[in-house]
């Protein structure tokens, strides 16, 4: 096991650690009632497995079970899991663990963030995507109708367990997706590990491990310069996400998954990269191939409604003032924030994937 410091708490990675869920919130002073919010995939195969750990530590979970897919996170869903916690009696000693992706993630702790204005939020997270990304940082919240995570608050989990046997039940899509934050990482900080995923070494067993903890010292660095989103540090995490959040909401959240959506994103940004921050073709090209040996789609269907991801694009967060804050890559291993791109170049991005 690898424990990593994180955010405002503690990252454990390793295998058959969530059978010690209870042990480790038992070490962190917890106590009392908890809350488990999960999605209705999930708490079929892993829910059992969690309460049985926290009651063997004289916890008292209750199993809170909302339906699987990015449609569920919604204020609405939120008030709902809020409502059966009033009703079973929690109170602010008590905490709340999401076991699931990262949509779970985001709505437990958006819920741990407002439930009498803000109880200890656990994190196990059981999809690659959510271990080495939406499980650090501390961003929660809820979607709207006119875009993503546009309700929320910034709320640390206290614990994170990944687990990486329960990557193992994964579909190979499910699993997969992950890696596009992964090679997301790589372009913006870390040229070495993109060359170490060019060896497709990393998907195995041995690599894994290592390479989740990776991802974590990324972000968490990432994370601490600019906590609350406010300096511009932060913001370069969002290489790729403009526009893939724009796909999502175009495909009504259904056609791609969030890691397929941000591959297409990526896409977009690399040739607005070019253009605007000079990243060599080949460099380009590098990037496009390995998103594909991850299986993960480059290119949108010819019937994809192109004019809905643009028209989503001005519900996006990182438009301020009428002014698009882009993440561009100037090489692999390096981006930075610019206001220099139009939305004439997103638009052309867009219409060429």
């Amino acid at each position: 096991m690898i424990s990593v410091r994180a955010d405002a708490g503690r990252i454990l990675i390793g295998k058959q650690l969530l059978p010690q869920t209870g042990k480790r919130c038992q070490a962190l002073r917890l106590f009392g009632q908890c809350a488990i919010v999960s999605d209705t995939n999930v708490a079929r195969q892993y829910a059992d497995i969690l309460k049985q750990s926290l009651i063997s530590t004289g916890f008292r979970p209750t199993v809170i079970t909302i339906p699987a897919g990015e449609k569920s996170k919604t204020l609405k869903q939120a008030g709902a899991v809020c409502d059966e916690m009033i009703a079973a009696g929690f109170d602010r000693q008590s905490f709340v663990i999401g076991l699931g992706g990262g949509m779970v993630g985001d709505i437990s702790g958006f819920v741990a963030a407002i439930y009498h204005r803000g109880i200890p939020h656990v994190q196990v997270p059981t999809t690659l995507l959510a271990m080495v990304d939406s499980s650090i940082g501390g961003k929660t919240g809820v979607n709207t109708r006119d875009g993503k995570n546009l309700i929320g608050a910034v709320h640390h989990p206290l614990l994170v367990i990944d687990d990486l046997d329960v990557l193992k039940t994964l579909p190979r899509r499910e699993f997969n997706q992950g890696f596009a934050e992964i090679i997301k990482h790589a372009v913006i900080a870390d040229a070495k590990m993109f060359r170490t995923l060019q060896s497709r070494q990393a998907g195995e067993a041995p690599a894994l491990q290592s390479l989740v903890k990776r991802n974590i010292e990324i972000k968490s660095r990432i994370v601490a310069k600019d906590e609350r989103d406010r300096t511009g540090e932060r913001a370069l995490l969002n290489f790729g996400h403009t526009v893939g959040h724009a796909i999502e909401r175009a495909g009504d959240y259904r056609k791609f998954l969030h890691g397929e959506a941000l591959s297409l994103g990526i896409v977009a940004a690399c040739a607005i990269s070019k253009r605007r921050a000079g990243l060599a073709p080949d460099q380009r090209d590098a990037i496009v191939d390995l998103l594909r040996q991850f299986e993960l789609p480059t290119t949108l269907p010819k019937n994809f409604p192109r004019e809905k991801v643009f028209d989503a694009l001005k519900f996006d967060k990182k438009f301020e003032g009428g002014k698009v804050r882009f993440v561009v890559s100037s090489r692999i291993g390096a981006a930075y924030l610019t206001n220099d791109v139009t939305l004439d170049d997103i638009r052309e991005a867009v219409e060429a994937l």
